[in-house]
C-alpha cells in the first residue's frame, strides 16, 4: 500500500480530480512532447460533463500555457478504466496525430494509465493492507497507530505533515477573512467570516457547532474559490479534517506532536479506503470522499482524545458507514452545492463518531474494513447519475426549479 504522501497534496481546488489531476497529466505530456506543432486533450465521462464547473479547461489552459490547447469535450463516452479519462494527442503542422495518451483522474490528485500509476514512487509502503492486520500487529507490539505510520513512512513524513498542516491552517485563516460571492454564477456567498463571529457569541454547546461549521466552511470555500488546500482525502472534502482538527487543538491543547500524529492516523485511514475501494467521487459517489473525510476526521479525533486502537478503529468505521450511498451531484458542476454544507455536516459528525466511540470499549459487529468492501460495492451499484456528472439528484432538481 502506497504512502499517506501520495494522499495528502497541496495544490489548487476547487477539484483534485478535475484540476489537479489534469493539470499534472498536462505538464507530464508536455514535458515528453514539447516540440508538437499543436496539442488537442478529450475529456471524457465525468469529466467532461462536470468539467466546467470544476474547472478543468482553465486547469489545462494553464498547463499548456502559452501555446494553447484544443479541448474536447465527450460527457456521453467513457474510457473503459475510470469515469475521468482523458486523452492527450500532440498535433503535426498538418494536423495529424504524432503522439498519445489515455490517462485517468482516479481521485485525490492521482493519475492512472495502462501501465499503473502515473508519477508516483513504485515501492509498497505498508505490507499490510487491511485496518483489522494493522491493529492486531500493533497489539502485538504494543505500538500506537500513530508510531506505526510514521515507522513505516520513514524519513521527511514529520516535515510533509508539517507543510499538511501549515497549508490547512493557512485556509483555514484565509477563508476566515474573506467575503462576498463564490465564482461560478450561483451567487452563493461566503460564510464562514460570518459564522466565526456568531459562534464566539453562543453558549459552550452551539459554540462548538458554530467554530466547526465556520472552519469547515472557511476551508471549503477557499476550493471553491480555487484557493490552495490539502486534498483529505479531495478537494471536495478537504474542510473536515481541518475543521476538526482546527477545533480539538484549540480546545484541547494539543502539541505539535499531537497533531501530527493525528494526521497520520487519518492518512492511513484514507489510504486503506483508496487501496480497497475509491475515493473518486465519479467512481463511487461522494461517499468515497466526503465519506472518507469523516472516517478520517473521526479517527484522527479519537487518536487525540486518548483513544484506544479498538475505539479509533469504531469511529472510523462510524464515520464512513454512516454516509453509505451519499450521492455526488454537484449543482452546476461546482464544487459549491450540496459540497460546501457537506463538509461542514462531516465535521461534525466526525467529532459525534469519536465520542460515541469513547463511550463504548470499542468493540462492534462490522469492522472499518468490511464497511469499505460495502462502499465499493454501493459506489459501483449507483447509476452514473449520481457519481459526478450533474445529471440527476440535486443538481437535476436544482435546475428543473429555475426552468420553473
Amino acid at each position: 500500500m502506497e504512502s499517506i504522501r501520495q494522499l495528502y497534496r497541496v495544490g489548487l481546488g476547487p477539484s483534485s480530480s478535475h484540476t489537479m489531476g489534469p493539470r499534472f497529466a498536462a505538464e507530464l505530456f508536455l514535458r515528453r512532447q514539447p516540440d508538437a506543432a499543436a496539442y488537442r486533450v478529450t475529456l471524457f465521462g465525468s469529466l467532461a460533463a462536470t468539467g466546467r464547473g470544476h474547472l478543468t479547461d482553465r486547469a489545462l489552459q494553464d498547463a499548456f500555457a502559452p501555446r494553447g490547447v484544443e479541448i474536447v469535450w465527450r460527457p456521453e463516452q467513457a474510457l473503459p478504466e475510470h469515469p475521468n479519462g482523458i486523452r492527450f494527442e500532440a498535433l503535426t503542422t498538418a494536423g495529424e496525430v504524432s503522439a498519445d495518451w489515455e490517462v485517468c483522474s482516479v481521485g485525490g490528485g492521482a493519475l492512472r494509465d495502462a501501465a499503473g500509476p502515473v508519477g508516483e514512487p513504485g515501492a509498497e509502503v505498508y505490507s499490510l493492507n487491511l485496518l483489522d492486520d494493522i491493529l492486531r500487529h500493533c497489539e502485538r507490539q504494543g505500538e500506537s497507530l500513530g508510531d506505526y505510520v510514521l515507522a513505516r513512512e520513514g524519513a521527511g513524513i514529520e516535515a510533509h505533515l508539517e507543510t499538511v498542516w501549515a497549508a490547512m491552517r493557512a485556509a483555514i485563516d484565509r477563508g476566515l477573512q474573506t467575503e462576498g460571492p463564490l465564482p461560478g454564477g450561483l451567487g452563493l456567498a461566503r460564510k464562514a467570516r460570518s459564522f466565526h463571529r456568531k459562534a464566539s457569541l453562543f453558549g459552550p454547546h452551539l459554540q462548538q457547532s458554530g467554530l466547526l461549521c465556520a472552519y469547515a466552511y472557511a476551508v471549503a470555500e477557499e476550493n471553491a474559490a480555487g484557493g490552495t488546500i490539502v486534498t483529505a482525502p479531495t478537494c471536495g472534502s478537504c474542510g473536515v479534517l481541518p475543521a476538526v482538527l482546527r477545533y480539538l487543538d484549540e480546545t484541547l491543547e494539543c502539541s505539535r506532536q499531537d497533531i501530527l500524529r493525528a494526521l497520520a492516523v487519518a492518512g492511513l485511514i484514507g489510504t486503506l479506503v483508496k487501496h480497497n475501494a475509491s475515493i473518486s467521487g465519479a467512481e463511487v459517489g461522494c461517499q468515497g470522499e466526503i465519506g472518507t473525510a469523516c472516517a478520517m476526521a473521526a479517527a484522527a479525533a479519537t487518536k487525540l482524545h486518548g483513544g484506544s486502537l479498538a475505539q479509533i478503529e469504531y469511529a472510523a468505521e462510524m464515520g464512513l458507514e454512516h454516509h453509505l450511498g451519499l450521492t455526488c451531484d454537484p449543482v452546476g458542476g461546482l464544487v459549491q452545492i450540496p459540497c460546501i454544507e457537506r463538509n461542514a455536516h462531516a465535521a461534525a459528525r466526525a467529532l459525534f463518531c469519536c465520542h460515541f466511540a469513547l463511550l463504548s470499549d470499542g468493540r462492534h459487529k462490522v469492522s472499518f474494513d468490511t464497511i469499505t468492501k460495502v462502499m465499493k460495492e454501493t459506489g459501483q451499484a449507483l447509476p452514473s447519475l449520481y457519481r459526478e456528472t450533474s445529471g440527476g439528484g440535486i443538481a437535476q432538481a436544482y435546475d428543473g426549479e429555475r426552468k420553473d
